[in-house]
């Protein structure tokens, strides 16, 4: 039997549009056979899915994708295998869910300042007990017709630097990377070509990220390249980090960005799951 891992998606516990329960029957329908869950500081969605993991006898990873800082850039490090109940996770994601919430009061005044008013209602009834994420600012800009595609959304108000963009400290990646492995997890780098780091930075970020602990490096995302595929496993090799693989799904908007939907990891690195075994 084929094994397919995908080890990167999201639920309405964060900015995902499916349930728990529904991205597990989801995953399993697109024949992958062990899938984590990795909403954005939060575990609120892993009770839930593991259940329904359980049920229907799909190899479950809980798993969480952190926010982090990295001189001055928000990186995302997506912990698998961890221990939902470890206090100090429990703790900064509660602490994360604060931070979010003011961000996203903020974001909305600063709409309001463009004329575009009941932003903050909206996204919270679309987030409901999850995250706020600027994903849902994103489909309501775009459901009040300002603008045309999520991507014009960020591009004209809500990317960094643009006019209701709201920046946020999140705990740096030495941090965060010791919440993972304290709560028994592996630190994995997400989508690492994403934050336009320099060949330089890139490879001053996995040496440090490496020191504090690091094990994984994502390598096959959603619509990657072949050659982005060579340059990540280059960097894998080179660090002596083990290859991850992910989806990254959130919807069923992008028939490109499909759980279990992703290219095989190549046989020349360690696969990430052969430390969770």
């Amino acid at each position: 039997m084929t094994h397919v891992y995908d080890l990167h998606c999201h639920s309405t516990a964060s900015d995902g549009a499916f349930s728990p329960e529904a991205v597990v029957i989801r995953a399993q329908q697109q024949g992958v056979t062990s899938l984590a869950l990795t909403d954005h500081d939060t575990v609120a969605g892993l009770a839930a899915a593991n259940k329904t993991a359980d049920s229907i006898g799909l190899n479950f990873i809980p798993g969480i994708e952190l926010s982090s800082n990295w001189q001055n850039h928000c990186l995302h490090i997506v912990g698998l295998g961890i221990d939902p109940t470890y206090q100090p996770l429990v703790e900064i994601t509660d602490h994360l869910q604060t931070l979010r919430y003011e961000r996203s009061e903020k974001m909305a005044a600063k709409l309001e300042k463009k004329r575009i008013f009941g932003a903050l209602e909206a996204v919270q009834a679309a987030a409901g007990d999850g995250m706020i994420t600027r994903t849902h600012f994103a489909d309501f800009l775009l459901s009040q017709k300002h603008v045309d595609t999520h991507q014009e959304a960020f591009d004209r108000y809500l990317g960094q630097g643009k006019s209701a963009f709201v920046p946020t400290i999140w705990p740096e990646v030495e941090e965060v990377v010791k919440w993972i492995t304290g709560a028994g997890g592996i630190a994995v780098i997400a989508h690492p070509l994403r934050y336009k780091l320099s060949a330089k930075y890139i490879k001053r970020l996995l040496a440090e990220f490496k020191l504090y602990g690091g094990k994984g490096i994502e390598v096959i995302t959603s619509r990657i390249s072949q050659d982005e595929i060579r340059l990540i496993t280059k960097y894998a090799q080179e660090y002596e980090l083990a290859g991850s693989v992910g989806s990254d799904f959130h919807n069923d908007t992008n028939p490109y960005v499909e759980l279990g939907l992703i290219a095989q990891l190549p046989a020349n690195i360690t696969p990430v799951w052969e430390l969770l075994s």
